[in-house]
């Protein structure tokens, strides 16, 4: 009897700390309710700072929604990519693919600061990035989701990674897929979230290479491109030309119809349609639009989940810039 009423105690603290664990684990999991307590006006306050910053310049939401793929990309969406460079560590800002043509820090900065007005010390940098850029892509027209939420601040930045992780604009389509692949990252993803480059803008610099070396390039598309981006380096290096010939400030499947007509600004690009495994994807999305967004929402629900800061992990910063 005495043995019995062991083993059942023996189970019962076996169940309970199962549970503990699971109930751990799930309070470590983002959720699209999780300042709904702690900050009720956060949405709202983001989306007015949004809407006035794209209202002054509709460049910036692509810029913004650029950031957060480049957060996500180098160690997880910690924020990382925010922070400064400090005497202790070199951060993500002068890493090759950010230097120069990363923007709209200063956009976050001012949400921020709106977010601790409501309720401070409450949201991290990561979070506000994160629905800024889906807040982006909805006053631009495009597709709206619910974005989970819970990440915590890194307190340090990587140059290196930054190199390293971020997908360059001279990259092939194996390149593509295996880095998109090594973040849980599907081929679809991969050509879906691209599809970020209907709008927005890119530097001479990016695709100097394709307009002049290229073939797979519709020709009256490169002598456009070409007249303000000359072929010597360091002439026109800073120029900009629209990832979207048709619509640069409209989020819509335009992207992927350039793509098909070899109007590809960016080597990338082209190579999501240049008679590889990805064509078939393409050409849904330049005849399907509503496939497209769909698609996209899942990829950047997907990407958001990139190895989160959750927890007692990282911190909420006071400032973007800069560790507390």
């Amino acid at each position: 009897m005495a043995s019995l009423n062991i083993s059942r105690l023996t189970m019962i603290m076996s169940i309970t700390f199962f549970v503990l664990i699971i109930v751990g684990s799930a309070n470590a999991q983002l959720s699209t309710n999780f300042y709904s307590k702690s900050c009720p006006k956060l949405s709202a306050t983001v989306k007015s700072s949004m809407q006035s910053a794209i209202s002054k310049e509709t460049r910036i939401g692509a810029s913004v929604l650029r950031l957060f793929f480049h957060d996500c990309f180098v160690n997880g969406c910690d924020g990382s990519i925010l922070l400064d460079d400090t005497s202790s560590f070199t951060g993500e800002k002068n890493a090759i693919p950010n230097k120069n043509s990363a923007r709209g820090f200063e956009v976050i900065d001012n949400i921020k600061s709106a977010v601790e007005t409501a309720c401070p010390g409450v949201v991290s940098c990561a979070d506000i990035l994160a629905i800024a850029a889906a807040d982006s892509v909805a006053i631009l027209g495009g597709p709206t989701w619910n974005v989970k939420l819970g990440r915590r601040d890194s307190k340090t930045a990587s140059q290196s990674a930054a190199n390293a992780g971020i997908p360059a604009p001279t990259s092939n389509l194996n390149q593509l897929t295996s880095r998109f692949s090594a973040l849980g990252l599907s081929t679809k993803d991969l050509v879906a979230l691209s599809g970020a480059h209907t709008i927005g803008q890119a530097r001479c610099t990016s695709f100097r290479a394709r307009i002049y070396n290229e073939t797979n390039i519709d020709t009256s598309f490169a002598s456009t491109r070409q007249s303000n981006c000359p072929k010597t380096s360091g002439s026109g290096d800073n120029n900009l030309a629209p990832l979207d010939l048709q619509t640069p400030t409209s989020f819509d499947n335009n992207y992927f119809k350039n793509l098909v007509q070899k109007k590809g600004l960016l080597h990338s690009d082209q190579q999501l349609f240049n008679g590889g495994s990805t064509n078939s994807i393409v050409s849904g999305y330049s005849t399907n639009p509503r496939s497209f967004s769909s698609d996209f929402v899942a990829g950047m629900i997907k990407m958001g989940d990139i190895s989160p800061l959750t927890g007692s992990n990282g911190e909420i910063r006071k400032n973007c810039r800069k560790a507390n």
